[in-house]
């Protein structure tokens, strides 16, 4: 199965802010508001933001690394329409040589990020054509977009 569709990869654009909900040792969940972008080369979502390698999320991903990102939307209210996607996968704790670049808060960000690879993603309201809900799973080695 592959990764995003082209409409979906339009949508996540668009987007610049998504929930990340992560688990900690105990079982806790934790969801916040991150920061993140598409990231082509790896066929990865990436959350950034300031700080990232002190919080908790970070420390959740380095024992449970399952993650769940949900990314939404009010398209219109009359008529209601929502959109939006909700991606899990396997996280990894990534430090890079400079900050994730693309953003307007580029000064803030930290050079640690959470870079996740899809291995469900539920979408909604993304494609005009389609209609309902719409779940795939994305293999491993099969993240290549359509």
């Amino acid at each position: 199965m592959r990764s995003f569709t082209k409409a979906e990869l339009e949508y996540l654009k668009g987007q610049r802010l998504g929930r990340l909900a992560t688990v900690s040792p105990d079982g806790a969940p934790q969801n916040n508001p991150v920061g993140f972008h598409y990231n082509p080369e790896a066929r990865s979502l990436d959350i950034h933001g300031r700080y990232m390698g002190a919080t908790r999320k970070w420390a959740n991903i380095h024992t449970n690394p399952r993650v769940a990102l949900v990314i939404d939307d009010i398209a219109s209210i009359d008529p209601w329409r929502v959109r939006g996607m909700e991606i899990r996968g396997e996280a990894e704790a990534m430090v890079t040589a400079i900050p994730p670049k693309g953003s307007v808060y580029d000064k803030t960000l930290s050079n640690e990020i959470i870079r996740i690879h899809p291995r469900r993603i539920i979408s909604w309201g993304i494609d005009p054509t389609a209609e309902g809900m719409h779940k795939r799973n994305v293999e491993p080695d099969q993240r290549s977009v359509s």
